[in-house]
């Protein structure tokens, strides 16, 4: 007897490493492919078939916790089609390449140390040309299309608002004369975004899974005053002579700012300094920024088509500075006067961001500007919640800045916009499945969910299965937590004296410098980032 099966295999009473397969029809489809961020909770017993066997990858959106291991898939045999709307498709062009890189940084990493103790060599998880190989099977489509992927599936893709190109996913499959219809959420968007359209709702579903990020907790009703008070921000920092230092996430966070500060130049907000200069000093973002302007009339509210319908791009004005190679991004710290430097990553783990913190965390004239989530443990949280000193490129820097935290606009729906999109089906579906959400937070939302609207919602663990036909649970899943390992403990040794003992003196050969040509200091600063970013144990 054929089953149509749902198997959760990712973001399961996790947040991150969303990943559904859906077998049907004779084939097996995956409802994205991403890649877990941050501590696991439980044991993934993983894909239950080989990369080979399956068909299609439908992405609900681009960001990597979604869509990040498409490349191993595609190393491990995938040969099938990934099915995206447009703009997913371009931004994960660059995020899938960025996050090769990535990927080949940290083990060309850890094998340099690696080498050394005698280990064994790291394996990428994947490499560039699995990102290329991934990125060529992409099959993008548009918003509202109604697509036969195969007999007996057909999709469509809905614009739910969290990012550029983000989509609710409407499946209808039919096998040996019944129908299902499965809708899967994706990330659903907030409210009142700058840039992007409201999440649309969709009225009619069989079963649905819905992410619960913020399952259990409502966003602030107090009205945020976002342009009122960063130009506030900007006019005290820049008073007192100092740069306004932005980590932010590349896609999506960075745009926001570009449009807000390009409001605040339009409307004149800041007249003392109505020529500052903003730099855009990320790669990714830059690369996104442009798939950004080439997606305007796709996904834009209505707001910003007025603009782009008056020939104004809402993401570029007057003083805006986009910084390419790194010689351009290590020059920006030496420009004197006060301007706005925008960088990656947003959480300050890595990226050009950690060489502006570097010459500004330390001076009380400067602010640093957080603007999107710091989780636990990183640099970002770590700054934010008042650390004194932090540790860059081997060096000890005293936190003397102003530090500041811009609430802004979440792009993730609340618990009362999570219910809000589940009100819009008309009709109350048999089965509603809570995912993407922190372990608690899935089995509170999904309780909500049954008390509100009377149906049953199950939140699995990983490797969770049920029957879509049968409309029958097979299995919870696997809830065995993963286990910690214990720090190392390091000891001092003669060696290690030797080697700050050689930093001091390096340090004194610095402060000689004074005098030095701004042109040479930087050559010397390179050298030493360089040496000190060689041997960093992160």
């Amino acid at each position: 007897m054929k089953r149509m099966k749902l198997t959760f295999v990712g973001a399961a009473h996790e947040v991150t490493g969303s990943c559904h397969l859906l077998q049907a029809a004779g084939k097996n489809v995956l409802v994205d492919c991403g890649m877990e961020q941050g501590i696991d909770l439980y044991e993934n017993p993983g894909l239950p078939i080989a990369a080979d066997e399956v068909d299609y990858v439908l992405l609900t959106h681009a960001h990597i916790d979604h869509s990040g291991m498409i490349p191993k898939l595609v190393k491990d045999g995938f040969k099938g089609e990934v099915v995206s709307t447009f703009a997913t498709s371009d931004l994960c062009n660059i995020m899938l390449r960025d996050s090769a890189h990535i990927q080949e940084f940290e083990a060309e990493w850890r094998n340099r140390k690696g080498r050394r103790a005698g280990y064994p060599e790291y394996e990428p998880v994947y490499v560039m040309e699995d990102a290329l190989n991934a990125i060529e099977l992409f099959s993008p489509c548009g918003y509202g299309q109604r697509i036969q992927l195969c007999e007996g599936i057909e999709i469509r893709f809905t614009d739910v608002g969290h990012l550029l190109g983000s989509s609710s996913i409407e499946v209808w499959v039919t096998e040996d004369g019944e129908q299902r219809k499965i809708v899967f959420s994706g990330d659903v968007g907030n409210h009142n975004q700058p840039i992007l359209r409201e999440p649309t709702y969709t009225e009619e579903a069989d079963y649905v899974v819905i992410e619960s990020t913020y399952g259990n907790r409502l966003h602030s009703t107090e009205k945020v005053d976002y342009i009122g008070t960063f130009t506030q921000i900007v006019k005290e920092t820049f008073d007192k002579g100092g740069n306004v230092v932005i980590p932010s996430f590349a896609v999506g966070r960075t745009q926001e700012l570009l449009y807000f500060i390009r409001e605040i130049k339009e409307q004149n907000l800041l007249p003392e300094y109505s020529d500052f200069e903003v730099y855009l000093d990320s790669p990714l973002a830059i690369e996104a920024t442009k798939v950004f302007t080439k997606n305007m009339k796709g996904c834009f509210d209505e707001a910003a088509l007025k603009l782009v319908n008056s020939g104004i791009n809402p993401l570029v004005f007057p003083g805006l500075k986009i910084s390419t190679g790194s010689e351009d991004s290590k020059q920006i710290n030496f420009i004197e006067r006060p301007k706005v430097i925008i960088s990656a990553s947003g959480m300050c783990e890595a990226g050009r961001i950690r060489h502006h913190l570097k010459h500004n965390l330390w001076r009380e004239e400067c602010t640093i500007l957080f603007v999107g989530y710091q989780a636990g443990g990183t640099l970002g949280r770590r700054i934010l919640e008042g650390e004194k000193e932090v540790k860059l490129f081997g060096e000890t820097i005293e936190v003397r800045a102003r530090i500041e935290s811009l609430k802004g606009i979440s792009g993730h729906a609340d618990l009362d916009g999570l219910l809000n999109w589940l009100e819009g089906f008309k009709k109350t579906p048999k089965r509603v499945f809570v995912v993407h959400g922190e372990d608690t937070v899935t089995e509170e939302f999904a309780r909500t969910v049954e008390e509100k609207f009377g149906c049953p919602a199950f939140a699995p663990f990983p490797g969770g299965e049920a029957d879509l036909i049968t409309d029958e649970i097979l299995s919870e899943g696997v809830r065995i937590p993963v286990k910690t390992k214990k720090p190392v403990q390091k000891k001092a040794d003669a060696a290690t004296e030797r080697l700050l003992s050689a930093a001091r003196w390096l340090m004194e050969v610095a402060a000689k410098c004074e005098g030095m040509a701004n042109k040479d200091k930087a050559k010397f600063e390179s050298q030493i980032l360089n040496l000190a970013d060689k041997w960093e144990i992160r």
